[in-house]
Formats: C-alpha cells, sequence, structure tokens
C-alpha cells in the first residue's frame, strides 16, 4: 500500500472515530455521565489534531497519538460506566492494529512502532485493571435506560468490524508483498522477462512430452558496438525492445533473459523451432528502432538444440550455445541449427 492510499484510509478512519465521539457525547449527556461529557471535549479534539497530522504525512505522531488516547478512552469509559458497555472490547481492535500499523511503516521505509508485543501486553494490563477497578467498586455512574445492552451490541460490532477490516488489510498486504518477492526473484527487472533462475527450474522440471522440446540461445549482435556508440541508455533501450519482439513472437514459448545481451528460449514444439527462431531474427532485424532520434540496426544471432533423451541440462544448452557461435563466426544475424545434434 503506497502512502497516500495510507492517507485516504487514515482519513477516512479518522473521521469515523470522531463521528462516533460526538454520537457517545450526546448519549453521555443523556444518562447524566457529566464527566464523560467533558471528557468527549479533549477526545473529539484529538482527532481534529489528527486531520492535520494527516495531511503533514506526520502518521506515526497520528497513530501514537490515537492508540494512547484510545487506550485511556476505554479505560475511563469503563471505569465510569462499566464494562456491562462494551467499551473495554476496544482494546481487542486495537492489537491487531498496532502490528499491522507496525507492518505497513516498515513496507513505507517510515517511522512505525517498535516492539508491538510489548505494547500489546500494556494494553491487555490496563485493560485488566480497568475493567476490574468496575467490578470491586462498582461502575460511578448508573443508568436505567437498558441501554448498557444496545451499547454492547453495537460496540461489540464496531471492534470485530475492525478486527475484520484490518485482518482482511493485512493479509492483503502480506499477499501483494510476497507477488512483489516472487516477481523479483523470478522475472528481469530491466526487461520483464522471466530470469535465468526460473528458466533452470522450468527446464529441469519433468515432462514426458521433454523429447518435444528445443532450447534457443539468442545474442544481440555486437552489442558492445551499441553501448560504446549509443551509450548504455541505448543499450538498455535495445535489450527492453528486443525482449518485447521475443515476447511477441514466442507467444507460446517461455523466453528468459539469460545474461547480459543473451536470451533464453524454450519451446515445446522442436519441429516448428527453425521457423519459429527464424521469425525471431526477421522480426528484430527489420524492426525500426531509434533512441534520441537515432536509428540502430539491431540483428541477433541463434542457436537451437532439441532435447535429446538422457541428456543433462547442462549439455543441452550448451550445444545451443556451440551452435550459437558457429553462427557467429560464420557472419552473424542466423539461426543454427541441427536437429540430428
Amino acid at each position: 500500500m503506497v502512502l497516500s492510499n495510507l492517507k485516504k484510509l487514515a482519513l477516512i478512519v479518522n473521521t469515523a472515530i470522531l463521528l462516533m465521539v460526538f454520537g457517545l457525547m450526546a448519549f453521555f449527556y443523556v444518562i447524566k455521565a457529566i464527566f464523560l461529557v467533558y471528557f468527549s471535549i479533549p477526545t473529539a479534539l484529538v482527532y481534529v489534531i489528527g486531520y492535520i497530522l494527516i495531511s503533514k504525512n506526520r502518521l506515526y505522531g497520528y497513530v501514537v497519538m490515537v492508540y494512547c488516547w484510545l487506550t485511556l478512552y476505554m479505560g475511563v469509559t469503563t471505569v465510569c460506566l462499566g464494562y456491562s458497555y462494551g467499551f473495554h472490547l476496544y482494546c481487542m481492535s486495537m492489537i491487531p492494529i498496532i502490528f499491522y500499523s507496525g507492518y505497513m511503516g516498515r513496507g513505507l521505509n517510515g517511522r512505525h512502532i517498535n516492539n508491538a508485543l510489548y505494547v500489546s501486553l500494556g494494553i491487555v494490563a490496563f485493560y485488566l485493571v480497568t475493567t476490574l477497578i468496575p467490578v470491586y467498586r462498582g461502575p460511578i455512574y448508573t443508568s436505567d435506560t437498558g441501554a448498557d445492552t444496545l451499547f454492547w451490541i453495537v460496540n461489540s460490532l464496531i471492534v470485530f468490524s475492525f478486527l475484520i477490516f484490518y485482518t482482511n488489510l493485512m493479509i492483503k498486504g502480506i499477499v501483494y508483498s510476497e507477488d512483489r518477492l516472487k516477481k523479483i526473484a523470478l522475472e528481469d527487472n530491466l526487461t520483464g522477462l522471466y530470469n535465468r533462475h526460473y528458466m533452470l527450474t522450468q527446464l529441469e522440471a519433468p515432462s514426458d512430452k521433454s523429447s518435444d522440446f528445443f532450447v534457443a540461445m539468442v545474442d544481440i549482435d555486437d552489442f558492445k558496438k551499441i553501448n560504446d556508440i549509443y551509450g548504455h541508455n541505448a543499450g538498455d533501450y535495445i535489450l527492453k525492445s528486443v525482449a518485447e519482439t521475443m515476447k511477441s513472437v514466442c507467444e507460446n514459448s517461455l523466453v528468459s533473459r539469460w545474461g547480459g545481451e543473451e536470451f533464453l528460449v524454450l519451446g515445446y514444439d522442436k519441429a516448428k523451432a527453425m521457423s519459429q527462431m527464424e521469425s525471431v531474427r526477421r522480426a528484430i532485424n527489420e524492426a525500426d528502432l531509434s533512441f534520441e532520434s537515432q536509428k540502430i540496426k539491431v540483428s541477433v544471432t541463434i542457436g537451437i538444440a532439441g532435447r535429446e533423451e538422457a541428456e543433462s541440462i547442462d549439455k543441452w544448452i550448451q550445444i545451443a550455445d556451440d551452435r550459437l557461435y558457429d553462427g557467429k563466426n560464420s557472419g552473424k544475424n542466423k539461426v543454427v541449427y541441427n536437429l540430428e545434434n
């Protein structure tokens, strides 16, 4: 979750809590809990200040302020009204939020609550104290309106809503992070192709049809000259352009960046290997590529090897690589393949 989305979430939560404060303030007035009416004034002020902190991207300060005041508010209302109103339940929603906020703070490389476990234990201790006080001494305010049951239900629903909401956010955040890590681990950052590690896992995967497979080693001709003449930014542009062309032409095959200016293609029908790789060579050679108004002519040389029974992965790739260099040494811009090895 990016900072802008986190700010929107904080604004929504802050507004919801502020509206709840005003609603509770009216209820406290009705049951003549005067101290709680006055206590609602600084409580509302806390969330007004919250808008200022959020607008200035001081989310860490906002979170700390809200946690401290919510804990105090939970304790004060429980001591004044007793636990039958359910205000003490809010500590249950605060604990997962603490861990979630710490997780998000780390994800955004910002300040975050350290030792969320100890903070949570402190909230639990405060919860036990504030709920035991009315048990032994009775609540300060009592009401015959029967509102305690209604409030217990409402507060329970609010707490469970927060728990569901933040648990869902946490799971989504974890899934998002795992997807990003998986993408980083399996894809080349520059070209968006699969990387060498992922390709090796696919080459090693068992298959009953592996005898129909082929690999093609693709190398950009004279790539060093492109970098020397046009610059490394132009070289990166060429790598990305070649990668896009290969993905488009080899849509039914697996394409990876093998290293530097080399690419490896895993195809699943070696009878079509020559025609497919010739299409790749032709498409790249005929592409109209230009970088910063400078036209750049690009060609590739390709070596192909069909899979033979009991042949190791290293040997298979080495054969394709040897044919690639045969093509390099015999004029470049060509495809070299021999089904008979």
